[in-house]
């Protein structure tokens, strides 16, 4: 192996958790030692940077945590890493413990950080994609994404019971502020009558056109998935819209909410999880900086951050019309 470019690293996450980032933290610590690199963890994201809460790491310290959620390490959202301030006081701090690498798992506002403090101070960065949004550029997907698309559609399931048996409308919410991927993948699973995401223009009048034509088929009940960024409106507002248009429909809403951030991640957020913390480290042994690692075709790649966070995964358009063609 090559002679590492980088002694003492840090590994921390930030941001909404997701489920396979204690498999990433324990990938990224065990690949470490196994370098002969010292790994520090830090408590709460770049809190903790600032606060100096760090924790030496080693093979034991991550045991059995890859069947958990969630993050051993806690989260946060730092408003004091934006100030130079804050950012300053975190640099002195990782001066102090003579860190020279940084690995970084999270999401966009993650990945922003890392980019202005690496590009600030030069301790070397890679970030590592975990959010269950999938809509990170560099990456076909994101940490926690697999299992809370699993999450959604084994919830949706059983609504679907309920729905079948007393002939109701369900509107479905599950997340996604910007994307609308858990929205349209569970929605396609489960046999959604109607999918409405962020990035699809949607308009009252054609989820009419679309209740008007399930029932003309023959369809007594129905489910539609709403991504909790729907620029159409709240769910509650398009579920009393369709009411008032079809004021015979026994309708219902459920939001799923932050039950699809937690469990025990999936045996896919499990092995990708590994890859990429494997990836960060080995990235920064390389000398590798300011990039983030992910999988695209199966091969591991790496992506400056700015790319990352300026740029967006996009819908497969292919999956919308097999959705519509299916539904009815």
């Amino acid at each position: 192996m090559i002679d590492s470019a980088v002694k003492k690293i840090v590994v921390l996450t930030s941001g909404g958790d997701s489920p396979g980032m204690n498999a990433a933290l324990r990938a990224v610590v065990r690949t470490a030692s196994h370098y002969k690199i010292e790994c520090y963890g830090v408590r709460e994201g770049y809190n903790g940077l600032i606060n100096d809460d760090f924790t030496r790491m080693g093979p034991r310290s991550v045991k059995n945590i890859i069947t958990e959620g969630g993050t051993i390490l806690k989260s946060a959202r730092s408003l004091e890493f934006k100030t130079a301030a804050g950012r300053k006081k975190a640099f002195e701090n990782c001066q102090k413990h003579g860190i020279d690498g940084m690995v970084c798992i999270g999401g966009d506002g993650t990945f922003k950080g890392a980019k202005v403090f690496c590009e600030e101070y030069g301790i070397q960065v890679i970030g590592v994609p975990g959010t269950i949004d999938n809509d990170i550029f560099g990456t076909d997907n994101t940490i926690g994404y697999d299992t809370a698309l699993n999450t959604a559609m084994e919830a949706i399931d059983k609504i679907r019971d309920t729905a079948t048996s007393h002939n109701r409308i369900f509107f479905v919410e599950v997340m996604g502020r910007d994307a609308g991927f858990i929205a349209l993948n569970s929605g396609l699973a489960t046999g959604a009558i109607g999918i409405l995401i962020p990035e699809k223009k949607d308009s009252i009048e054609e989820l009419f056109a679309t209740f008007e034509r399930a029932e003309k088929a023959g369809k007594a009940s129905s489910i539609v998935v709403v991504a909790e960024g729907e620029k159409l409106g709240s769910i509650y507002d398009i579920a009393k819209a369709t009411k008032a248009g079809f004021p015979d429909y026994d309708i219902r809403v459920a939001v799923l909410g932050h039950i699809q951030r937690g469990g025990s991640p999936s045996c896919a957020d499990r092995v990708l999880a590994s890859r990429l913390g494997y990836g960060a480290v080995i990235g920064l042994m390389k000398g590798k900086t300011n990039m983030m690692v992910g999988m695209k075709s199966n091969k591991m790649v790496y992506t400056p951050i700015e790319e990352a966070v300026k740029k967006h995964n996009e819908l497969d358009q292919d999956l919308l019309k097999i959705s519509e063609i299916l539904a009815i």
